[in-house]
């Protein structure tokens, strides 16, 4: 926990109509929590990554003007207090749900200070016996956290990003035998002007401006690619590549690839 007295880095914005915060200052500014109650004050220069420029109705501009931080910029006021653990156990909290490794987290523990001191509880939370002492419990902390734990080989995975056509596998992704084919459609119209103008010396009419559109359907040749069963990831780009599939293609591909029950992975579309 920090503690009164201590520095802490900023990240501002401007709420304003301000165009950039490039060389400002932050006024001294009170940081309050949910409940109201300042825990720290903030004041110092604003450092901006971007940079922009403007002038007669032209601008350019490199990422962004109005976002700033500010390091160590604020003074710690008041001490959120935190305690190590209550009771006779800690319980200890994997970032992924996996029984494998909430099991090695166990026998690690157990092989460093104990048998039976760390049990796992289910597939993310692992309990261990840990002194009641303060002090004696820091330095048992202090142990366990530096052990080293080998995760077992997570799931195949699939992670598509629609939005930026981003692909992402991981190295246990495998096939079954398939066949994939890609082609390119492509429309092309184009229009262009067209003036028709009355007769030299006419009394009568007036000039008209029509449009004249052509429309053109162009169809690529898809190579026909096969592919046998439990390739690797390797392989998998690779022949992926080799019909010259774009990001966007392959947001296609692998969809297809899992309706029709070929890819042995997860598809997770973000």
């Amino acid at each position: 926990a920090l503690r009164p007295g201590q520095t802490i880095d900023l990240t501002i914005s401007s709420l304003g109509n301000a165009k950039s915060l490039r060389g400002g200052t932050l006024l001294m500014t009170p940081l309050k929590g949910a409940d109201g109650q300042v825990y720290a004050v903030a004041q110092g220069n604003v450092l901006v990554g971007g940079v922009g420029a403007s002038a007669n109705g032209s601008k350019v501009q490199i990422n962004h003007l109005s976002v700033g931080r500010v390091p160590a910029g604020a003074t710690v006021e008041r001490e959120v207090i935190t305690t190590i653990g209550q009771g006779e156990f800690v319980y200890l909290e994997a970032n992924a749900t996996d029984f494998t490794i909430a099991r090695q987290i166990a026998e690690a523990i157990n092989a460093i200070v104990g048998p039976g001191l760390a049990q796992a509880m289910d597939a993310r939370v692992v309990r261990v016996r840990a002194p009641e002492e303060i002090a004696q419990r820091v330095e048992f902390l202090a142990r366990i956290e530096n052990l080293d734990v080998v995760p077992a080989r997570g799931s195949a995975r699939v992670i598509v990003n629609s939005r930026t056509g981003s692909v992402v596998m991981n190295q246990t992704v495998t096939i079954e035998p398939c066949a994939i084919s890609h082609g390119n459609l492509s429309v092309i119209i184009h229009t262009e002007p067209v003036i028709s103008q009355p007769n030299p010396l006419s009394t009568q009419g007036e000039t008209v401006q029509a449009q004249r559109s052509s429309i053109e359907i162009r169809e690529d040749r898809g190579g026909l690619v096969t592919m046998p069963a439990g390739v690797s990831l390797a392989q998998v780009v690779k022949a992926l590549n080799s019909i010259g599939a774009t990001p966007q293609d392959l947001l296609a591909i692998l969809q297809a690839m899992k309706a029709a029950g070929v890819l042995r992975a997860e598809l997770e579309v973000i």
